[in-house]
């Protein structure tokens, strides 16, 4: 299986720290974030990974670089940034017809790499997508599903003002080749996973919930809080 990680996000809730440091490199305890996902995933069966840039790719490049993985690893760079589905459908190619992770790799998160195939493997009749859950101490800051009794996605809402619940998405996610198909009937470039294809996918959609670790890096106080954590 390969593996899509969105890595071009600009981290503008970080700044000052992300004013020269590109968000999927922001260390936690003294570690690039980026680092935790290419040894989590290449570790545990994940053949290939490609990467997207597109602020401070620069530094990016080097790291891949510098990295024993760098011979599993692609980059691509988005002189306009096409959101996380845009990325996706723009790199179908590398993906081929098989089913795929795709993962924001300014999050971080632990997790059973292994155990999170199987579980799409043996994915409820019809599902396409196995979303993986985590349960959130911020709920109005993420993305809250609804599940029936057998885990499946029966509803989402994006950051909402009074969700019902805790229980969020990771954004990470095992999609079918059939979800780039979809992708493709949008007939547009830039594209959003949570606002425009996973609405479509309800009830077509499993949960795969993490037990073990997972935070949005995406505030300087998120940061602090994975620094004691982790």
């Amino acid at each position: 299986m390969r593996a899509i990680l969105l890595a071009a996000g600009t981290g503008t809730r970080l700044r000052p720290i992300t004013n020269h440091t590109p968000k999927c490199l922001v260390p936690i305890q003294g570690r690039p974030l980026l680092g935790y996902w290419l040894d989590q995933l290449l570790q545990n069966g994940i053949e290939r990974i490609l990467i997207n840039t597109h602020y401070l790719p620069d530094a990016v490049r080097e790291y891949v670089a510098r990295s024993t993985w760098r011979n599993a690893i692609d980059l691509v760079h988005e002189e306009v940034l096409l959101g996380t589905g845009g990325t996706v459908l723009r790199n179908r190619c590398f993906i081929g017809n098989s089913p795929f992770i795709v993962a924001h790799a300014d999050n971080l998160t632990r997790f059973d790499v292994k155990a999170f195939i199987r579980a799409h493997e043996r994915r409820l009749t019809g599902v396409e997508i196995t979303m993986m859950t985590f349960d959130t101490d911020a709920p109005h800051t993420c993305g809250i599903v609804e599940q029936d009794e057998r885990g499946r996605v029966t509803a989402f809402h994006e950051k909402a003002v009074s969700p019902p619940g805790t229980r969020a998405n990771a954004a990470v996610y095992i999609f079918e080749p059939s979800v780039v198909d979809f992708l493709a009937s949008l007939k547009k470039e830039v594209i959003d996973l949570s606002l425009e294809v996973i609405p479509h996918f309800l009830g077509r959609m499993q949960g795969f919930h993490n037990l073990n670790y997972h935070r949005d890096i995406g505030t300087a106080d998120s940061l602090a809080l994975a620094e004691k954590e982790f």
